[in-house]
C-alpha cells in the first residue's frame, strides 16, 4: 500500500492582496512541497515578496486560503512565525553591535533556552562560515557577510521552513554561489526552503519545484523537468557540419522526425536522443565532417521565457486589440 505524500509545507489558494485599490496578488496559487526547494521566479513586482509576507502572516489576505505548516497564519500567527525562518533581500542588523550579540538578541526574541543560547548561536556561525567575525561590529561586515549572518540568524531557533528573498541580492558572483550552496545543504536535514529570486540563473539546478509568477498570480507550477517536458516535448539535437551543408537526407533514418535549420547548424528532432550516436554516424558515413554536436538541454531560462511568452500570446488571443476603426472612435 502506498503511503500518503506528505501535506505541503506552504498552501496558497486564490489569494488576493492589494494596496490602495492597486492589485498585488490576483487569484495566487503557489504549493511548496513537503522537504523540498520551492523557487518563486518572477519579475520585480510580480508579488513575490508580497506572497512571503503572506505566508508569515506578516501581512493578511484580502481574499483566499493559506496554510503555512498547516496552520492559518492569521489564526496562528505566532506559532507560524516561530516555525519559520526568513531572510530578507535587505536584512535589518544591528551594525552597531556584534556578529554576537546580534545572534544573542535575535534568539532572545526566538525564545530560545538561554542555557543553549551560545551553543546555538556557535552552531550556526559555523554553519554559515562567520565564527571568526562574531566578535567584529556588523558594520564593518561585507554584504557578503551580512547575508551570512542573516542566514545564521534565520536557524537559531531551529524553524522547519525557511523563507529567503533575494537571499543574493548585492552579493559577488562567487559569494553568491556560495550561500545558494548553503541553502542547498540546508535541506539534507530536513528543512524546506522557499526562495523568490528573479535571477535564472540561480534558480538552475537548485529549485525541485518552481512557481512563475507575473503581475500577482501564478502562470505555471512543477518540478522544473516536468515543465520543460511540457514545453519541450520532442528531444533534438543540434548538428554543424562543415560546409553548412544541409543534411535533411537523415530523415530516412529510423527515430529521426525531421530537421530544420538552427542557428548554428541543422536542428534534428528525434524520438529519443540515445539515436543521437546513430545520426551522427550516418552524416560521416555519408562524408559530412562534424563541426558540433549539440543534444538540446532546454534550461529554466527557456522556461521562463517560453511561459510568459505563452501567457501574453494567450492574453493577446483572448482579449485583442480594437480595430483601428474603433480606437479611432475612442479617441
Amino acid at each position: 500500500m502506498t503511503p500518503n505524500p506528505a501535506p505541503p509545507a506552504v498552501s496558497l489558494q486564490g489569494v488576493a492582496k492589494s494596496f490602495n485599490d492597486v492589485p498585488a496578488l490576483t487569484g495566487l496559487d503557489v504549493v511548496a512541497p513537503d522537504g523540498q526547494i520551492t523557487v518563486l521566479l518572477g519579475p520585480n513586482g510580480a508579488g513575490k515578496t508580497t506572497a512571503i509576507r503572506i505566508v508569515t502572516g506578516a501581512m493578511s489576505t484580502d481574499a483566499g486560503t493559506v496554510r503555512t505548516l498547516g496552520l492559518d497564519p492569521d489564526a496562528d500567527g505566532e506559532e507560524v512565525r516561530h516555525a519559520c525562518g526568513v531572510v530578507s533581500a535587505k536584512p535589518a542588523l544591528y551594525d552597531r553591535l556584534s556578529g554576537t550579540d546580534n545572534l544573542r538578541y535575535a534568539a532572545e526574541l526566538h525564545g530560545v533556552d538561554k542555557r543553549i543560547i551560545d551553543d546555538r548561536i556557535r552552531s550556526a556561525a559555523g554553519r554559515f562560515g562567520i565564527e571568526h567575525a562574531l566578535a567584529s561590529q556588523v558594520g564593518g561586515y561585507s554584504t557578503g557577510m551580512k547575508t551570512r549572518l542573516a542566514l545564521a540568524r534565520s536557524v537559531l531557533h531551529e524553524p522547519t521552513l525557511l523563507l529567503f528573498d533575494e537571499p543574493t541580492s548585492g552579493l559577488d558572483p562567487e559569494s553568491a554561489q556560495a550561500v545558494l550552496q548553503l541553502i542547498r545543504d540546508m535541506t539534507t536535514d530536513g528543512h524546506t526552503v522557499v526562495m523568490c529570486t528573479h535571477h535564472l540563473v540561480e534558480a538552475e539546478g537548485l529549485a525541485d519545484h518552481v512557481v512563475v509568477l507575473d503581475e500577482g498570480t501564478d502562470l505555471i507550477a512543477g518540478p522544473p523537468a516536468e515543465l520543460t517536458r511540457r514545453f519541450w516535448p520532442e528531444d533534438s539535437v543540434e548538428i554543424a557540419v562543415e560546409g553548412d551543408a544541409p543534411i535533411d537526407d537523415i530523415t530516412v533514418l529510423d527515430g529521426v522526425r525531421r530537421t530544420e535549420p538552427s542557428r548554428f547548424g541543422t536542428r534534428v528532432v528525434l524520438d529519443d536522443p540515445s539515436l543521437t550516436p546513430d545520426v551522427v554516424a550516418a552524416l560521416v558515413g555519408a562524408g559530412h565532417r562534424i563541426r558540433m554536436v549539440n543534444p538540446h538541454d532546454p534550461t529554466l531560462e527557456e522556461l521562463y521565457f517560453a511561459v510568459r511568452r505563452s501567457a501574453r500570446e494567450l492574453a493577446e488571443s483572448t482579449n485583442p486589440p480594437a480595430p483601428n476603426a474603433d480606437r479611432e472612435v475612442a479617441r
